[in-house]
């Protein structure tokens, strides 16, 4: 087996084992949870048009992000923008995206950008076969850590509890 062929079988793991079967039954009040003020998500704005809070550079900390804006991230701007233009007519870009306006919109986006990425990795012969492996470890590392990230955020709305911040003695 390739090391692309590895790869490629981790993230397939990955989706099959631990990050799919837990998105199943994904509410649009979970989507959109804001566990603190200040979340970036994605949402409507004053002229009807829909959009992924975002901003360059990234705010220091970064800004706490909701289920929706961390599907977004992982399903277009992860999966379906490098899979249009590796692998497709390079037509989905930042300015053409339609951004999921429910759960079930962003978890369909997710698994169709998702089949593209993979199918499409599978079938590639690059020109530079170590910068794509390259690509596809970058691609592993974003969706494993985001979906985990999403997992976490469904245990914690889930569990609702709150916890008491611990004050410390001085």
């Amino acid at each position: 087996m390739s090391v692309r062929d590895e790869l490629l079988a981790q993230l397939e793991f990955y989706w099959d084992h631990n990050l799919w079967p837990r998105l199943r039954g994904l509410t649009d009040e979970e989507y959109f949870w804001e566990p603190v003020p200040g979340c970036w998500s994605v949402r409507k704005r004053d002229d009807g048009t829909w959009s992924m809070d975002w901003e360059w550079p990234t705010p220091t900390p970064p800004p706490v992000t909701t289920i929706a804006w961390r599907l977004a991230f992982m399903g277009i701007q992860t999966l379906g923008i490098r899979a249009s233009a590796l692998f497709g007519d390079g037509s989905l870009t930042m300015e053409t995206v339609r951004w999921p306006r429910t759960a079930p919109e962003a978890l369909r986006a997710l698994a169709t950008h998702y089949e593209h990425w993979r199918r499409g990795a599978r079938a590639h012969t690059p020109a530079d076969e170590d910068a794509f492996i390259t690509l596809i470890l970058h691609m592993n590392r974003e969706l494993i850590h985001y979906g985990a990230e999403v997992l976490l955020m469904r245990d914690l709305y889930r569990t609702g509890r709150r916890m008491p911040s611990p004050v410390t003695a001085v």
